[in-house]
């Protein structure tokens, strides 16, 4: 899937939430679409906990 393609999805799906549950269905949803993303990055091993962890304690920087 192309991210053009993907962002459209994404969009269609925060913005039904929005019109059908308001402003909490809409940030709701968004939480749930960025674990998702999240999850789906982990299992796919193109991101690592450990390294996200060091970077929240202040023990790697990005640079």
């Amino acid at each position: 899937m192309n991210p053009t393609l993907l962002g459209l999805a994404i969009a269609a799906v925060l913005g039904w939430a929005a019109l059908s549950y308001g402003f909490g269905g809409f940030v709701l949803m968004a939480v749930f679409l960025a674990i998702g993303a999240c999850v789906g990055r982990i299992v796919d091993g193109r991101l690592d906990l450990r390294t996200v962890r060091d970077a929240l304690t202040g023990r790697r920087s990005s640079s």
